[in-house]
């Protein structure tokens, strides 16, 4: 089983909120355009003045995706149990 990358596009600022769930929007066009495997996107507010629009892709398929879109980093994504 392939590990799982979040890769995160960073925004700062008294719009950043808006900015970040804009932007989510358009990754989640961007994995069903692409008929991507998983479809985990989203937006969240790490601090008042700081959110993050993030995506979930498997680990072969990183690269590619990462030099398309450019995030600003990412990390292993392990699922939240709940």
């Amino acid at each position: 089983m392939s590990r799982k990358i979040k890769l995160m596009w960073d925004f700062r600022g008294p719009d950043a909120s808006e900015t970040a769930k804009h932007h989510a929007r358009h990754l989640a066009d961007f994995v069903k355009k692409e008929s991507l495997e998983l479809n985990i996107t989203g937006s969240r507010n790490l601090t008042e003045m700081h959110s993050v629009a993030y995506m979930v892709v498997e680990e072969t398929k990183m690269i590619q995706i990462r030099d398309a879109l450019l995030p600003h980093r990412g990390e292993v994504y392990e699922e939240e149990i709940t």
